[in-house]
């Protein structure tokens, strides 16, 4: 099992990453490693728009592209659950179009303002993972971070020229429906990434069918990921022993999942680059496609507190 040592080494290596000389992509980077190596890498900025407003147009990173995570095709409804990732050849589609080509080193910017921001970058990045791109990162803090450490913006929208963009789709990352029915029977830990009243069956996500939670699953909720709730990732000694307060193996095969796949993007890139777990896999479809079919077994589903 790893230790929260090796965790911290992780974070330590992050956190010293200069520039791009070779050196191993990280997942996660500051603002300053960030405004040290922008011209090396694309920014590619998720922020949403809002109604009749853009904040990506009033001020950006110099050079990012801009694709909202709520209104461009990055969610999307497959077999009747929402908010799911597209298919593979959708998002090829779309990463072309943005000018991202498989050898470009991408860094991933939301807002960095809440839990739900860095779960929208945490996302993104597992869709690039599923895809077979290594070059990718997180900016830790999202765009609040860059403004705050004062570095340069830009106002305007850039055009990206497409490009040709490429998948070699990375099984081992994603976990169907079937997966989590094998996962059941043979005692794999699964990682519930809801809050605790959903997954204690007190609450109900308006699109599951059913209260509670997959049978055999522990509960980390995603927010509690981050410092105090918010865009910033918790360090890698507080994800260790969450997972450990939680009853979860540090390594080994393990299955995230929340209502629909979004805070348990937070889990999964918790698990598999924070604490190094590369068996860690993502149920994109979670509670809202598993409580739609009754025959599959539920933890929780008569609390006598349910809202």
């Amino acid at each position: 099992m790893r230790t929260i040592l090796a965790g911290l080494s992780v974070l330590l290596v992050i956190a010293c990453a200069g520039p791009e000389t070779g050196q191993q992509v990280q997942p996660l980077v500051d603002a300053a490693w960030l405004q040290d190596n922008l011209e090396a890498v694309v920014v590619l900025d998720i922020r949403r728009d809002r109604q009749e407003e853009s904040p990506y147009e009033a001020s950006h990173i110099p050079g990012a592209v801009h694709s909202s995570y709520t209104q461009d095709p990055w969610r999307v409804t497959l077999d009747g659950v929402p908010a799911m990732l597209p298919l593979n050849a959708a998002l090829v589609e779309l990463i072309g179009g943005l000018g991202i080509s498989n050898d470009d080193h991408v860094v991933i910017v939301a807002e960095g303002q809440s839990a739900g921001d860095l779960g929208s970058s945490t996302r993104v990045y597992w869709a690039f993972k599923k895809l077979g791109h290594e070059r990718v990162s997180i900016l830790n803090g999202g765009f609040t971070a860059w403004v705050n450490a004062r570095y340069p913006t830009e106002a305007g929208r850039s055009q990206p020229v497409r490009t040709t963009y490429t998948a070699d789709y990375q099984r081992q990352v994603v976990a169907t429906t079937q997966d989590v029915v094998a996962a059941v029977d043979s005692g794999t830990p699964l990682i519930d990434a809801r809050s605790e009243p959903f997954y204690r069956g007190e609450r109900k996500y308006a699109m599951a069918a059913r209260y509670g939670t997959i049978s055999g699953a522990k509960n980390v909720p995603g927010p509690s990921l981050t410092v105090d709730g918010g865009g910033t990732f918790a360090s890698a000694d507080t994800v260790a022993a969450l997972w450990a307060e939680a009853g979860l193996p540090s390594e080994g095969e393990q299955i995230a999942f929340c209502n629909i796949g979004h805070f348990a993007s937070i889990a999964w890139f918790a698990a598999y680059e924070l604490l190094g777990n590369k068996e860690a896999r993502l149920y994109d479809a979670s509670l809202v496609q598993w409580s739609a079919y009754p025959d599959l077994p539920m933890d929780n589903t008569d609390n006598p507190n349910r809202q």
